[in-house]
């Protein structure tokens, strides 16, 4: 059993240490500060996970907030929706800007 878990160790660190490399951030990641009850809301969720992916499809942004039914939920919907669409169009322009190299 100790075998076992020293391989999945292993293999999780290889993975990670790849991804640090590789200098992508994964898509489910969240920063130590961001506000635990929005990582952990449902709602917050999925507005996060659909506003990156219309941001990637280029869709204008337009949250369906009728998915969720309390007033609550609709609002942490429309937070995350704007949130992913925002930083997903962050990270492309950031991305898109010329390295500037030392004369």
């Amino acid at each position: 059993m100790k075998r076992l878990s020293w391989f999945a160790s292993v293999i999780a660190l290889g993975m990670g240490t790849a991804l640090m490399l590789h200098g992508h951030r994964p898509v489910g990641y969240f920063s130590a500060n961001d506000n635990v009850a929005q990582t952990t809301n449902g709602a917050f969720r999925d507005g996060l996970y659909l506003g990156r992916l219309a941001a990637e499809r280029g869709i204008a942004p337009r949250a369906a907030r009728g998915r969720w039914a309390t007033a609550e939920d609709r609002a942490s919907f429309t937070a995350g929706y704007e949130r992913g669409y925002k930083e997903l169009l962050a990270s492309r322009a950031m991305s898109d800007k010329p390295v500037r190299q030392a004369e």
